[in-house]
């Protein structure tokens, strides 16, 4: 007999057509095709973080952390319990949301910084390896 305690873990559903022009096109390019997608948008702030834009950054993480609550709701998510890094389609959000957090400490938004590390570690914890990697 298998008991649960607490929420399932929530799995995104793949984005194939993003993962690809990834590969062929420019991040802005990407989020214009697909601005739904976390993954554009946290590619995005990635881009601006290691440009030195560091307000750039915040604001397109920003975007993907709300494109991703988005995408988790409409998979089942409740508010609360895992979204599991080792699951692919995930990392989007969890990348987006990793560089808010670092990016809010990075312009002096202290209290979002610890929301945000919180949250990224109830999601789950091992995420931070992977983004800091």
């Amino acid at each position: 007999m298998h008991i649960s305690i607490g929420p399932e873990a929530t799995h995104l559903p793949d984005e194939p057509e993003v993962r690809a022009l990834i590969e062929s096109a420019a991040p802005d390019e990407v989020a214009r095709r697909h601005p739904q997608s976390p993954l554009a948008w946290a590619r995005l702030a990635e881009l601006a973080w290691t440009e030195g834009r560091e307000l750039d950054s915040y604001a397109y993480a920003r975007v993907g952390y709300h494109r991703g609550l988005d995408a988790l709701r409409r998979a089942g998510w409740r508010g609360k319990g895992p979204v599991p890094a080792s699951h692919e389609p995930n990392r989007g959000f969890l990348q987006a949301l990793h560089c808010l957090g670092r990016a809010a400490a990075a312009i002096g938004e202290t209290a979002e910084v610890d929301r945000i590390s919180a949250f990224l570690d109830e999601c789950d914890p091992s995420a931070r390896e992977i983004f800091d990697a």
